[in-house]
């Protein structure tokens, strides 16, 4: 009997409402975001060594131009126009994903005596890719090949955090996994299609580190 009632509920409208309906199945989990997406915020991933690097970067850029006009150098500064211009950037700094020619700027000197004030190097390789986290600045060629993610910040700057790659080494670890390879860097639009990635306080030879992009083509 106890059987027969329990059946006898279910064939109720509310009783098959309350008691018989079965658990719905779960959601599916959401869609990944789409390519280029920035799923995190840089900072909460920044360590504090680099939280401070960036902080002071407008103290990196005062001490290196002083340094690059007061010492002795290599190359030709006078010919870099905007990509020594501290509040050179302009707006649309997202740049297109590509290969780019590259060229590294050191200005400054961490030496006591006997310093570089700046060094002019050539054109080497690098690229902006799509990845799932977003896009990632990567320096192909050369013997220092820093990488690392780019995330937004306003529309004239993006932050990348990243590493260092030195010499015959494989591509630079993700953040974080190295410290005195850690690098924060900060990205800008300086002309049509120019951009130039200001790195503040590296961590050898110079106090600023400007790596001018041009797309490749």
């Amino acid at each position: 009997m106890r059987q027969f009632a329990r059946f006898a509920l279910c064939l109720t409208p509310l009783a098959a409402a309350a008691a018989c309906a079965t658990t719905p199945p779960a959601p599916p989990p959401p869609p990944p975001g789409p390519v280029g997406e920035t799923l995190m915020d840089w900072r909460g991933i920044i360590t504090a060594t680099d939280r401070d690097r960036h902080q002071r970067q407008d103290a990196a850029w005062d001490l290196a131009l002083d340094q690059s006009r007061r010492l002795e150098g290599s190359g030709d500064l006078s010919r870099l126009g905007d990509l020594i211009v501290p509040d050179a950037a302009r707006p649309g700094v997202r740049p297109p994903v590509g290969d780019y020619r590259c060229r590294t700027v050191k200005l400054g000197s961490q030496a006591e005596t006997g310093g570089l004030g700046y060094v002019v190097y050539g054109w080497f390789a690098c690229r902006i890719e799509d990845t799932p986290r977003g896009l990632k600045f990567v320096k192909v060629t050369g013997s220092q090949r820093p990488s690392g993610l780019l995330f937004p910040e306003d529309d004239r700057e993006m932050v990348m955090l990243g590493s260092m790659a030195l010499g015959a080494e494989p591509p630079a670890n993700s953040y974080g996994q190295t410290p005195d390879r850690d690098m924060v860097a900060v990205l800008e639009r300086i002309g049509e299609a120019r951009w130039r990635l200001a790195i503040p306080w590296p961590h050898n030879e110079s106090n600023l580190d400007l790596i001018e992009l041009v797309p490749a083509g």
